[in-house]
């Protein structure tokens, strides 16, 4: 489903990603743990090519990008609607309501007649709790209720894989709940996700495999029972026990 083959990211002279290799099957679900400044956020980016790698080659399903050569903003575009991603910050649009938010990407990314869009964004809406929310701006939402609102922006393209960039670290411990929950209820209907999060224990209870990245490499990767219970890397278990 997913396949990176010795990605690298390089801003300068700075090394941020230094030969990533994973394969991700489709319909599992993956958490990348690690600390501030690891890559895991560039990751993320780069397989949304919201940052283009600086070498390696990344495949969703049958579509696959070369960054070895020259790649065409075309070949960029057609990719990035494989991928929909879920940032720290919402990054809705203030002006707009939540419906007109959800709708904005379908119509103008994937020219969906403006009709067939309000009823998939009305139906994307209902399924992550906020059916009573549709004409309400951002302001008048809380933190985990515009979260929830960028998570079906995100899924109104129609994507193959949904990446979360720490979802809930912008939000206040109460509201973290109700954003954890749609992303569970993605998981349990069978939608590839990749997750960066210190969310802990949505890794133990979803994650069909957790990846500690450190320094730009993949230190280590398992199931969560095998990674948090027995690491065999020192680093790994050095970034866990600070955590307890």
């Amino acid at each position: 489903m997913i396949e990176i083959r010795e990605l690298h990211k390089q801003f300068g002279s700075l090394k941020v990603l230094k030969g990533i290799n994973l394969n991700i099957e489709k319909g599992k679900v993956v958490v990348v743990i690690g600390p501030s400044g690891s890559g895991k956020t560039t990751l993320l980016r780069c397989l949304n090519i919201l940052e283009t790698p600086t070498i390696g080659t990344v495949k969703i399903g049958d579509v696959a990008l070369n960054f070895n050569q020259k790649v065409s903003k075309s070949e960029i575009q057609s990719f990035r609607k494989l991928t929909g991603m879920v940032f720290q910050n919402y990054n809705l649009f203030p002006h707009f309501t939540a419906l007109e938010n959800v709708i904005e990407g379908p119509v103008t990314v994937k020219k969906m007649r403006k009709d067939e869009a309000k009823q998939n964004a009305e139906m994307l809406l209902e399924k992550v709790g906020l059916k009573e929310k549709i004409n309400q701006y951002p302001f008048q939402l809380s933190g985990g209720q515009q979260q929830r609102v960028g998570i079906a922006r995100a899924l109104a393209i129609g994507p193959e894989v949904m990446l979360f960039d720490e979802p809930t670290s912008a939000l206040d411990p109460e509201l973290v709940g109700e954003v954890l929950k749609v992303m569970k209820d993605l998981a349990n209907d069978g939608m590839t996700m990749i997750v960066v999060t210190h969310e802990m224990s949505f890794a133990k209870e979803v994650a069909d495999e957790v990846i500690f990245m450190d320094q730009g490499k993949i230190i280590e990767r398992g199931t969560p029972a095998d990674l948090f219970s027995n690491p065999k890397e020192e680093r790994t278990r050095q970034f866990l026990n600070l955590l307890k």
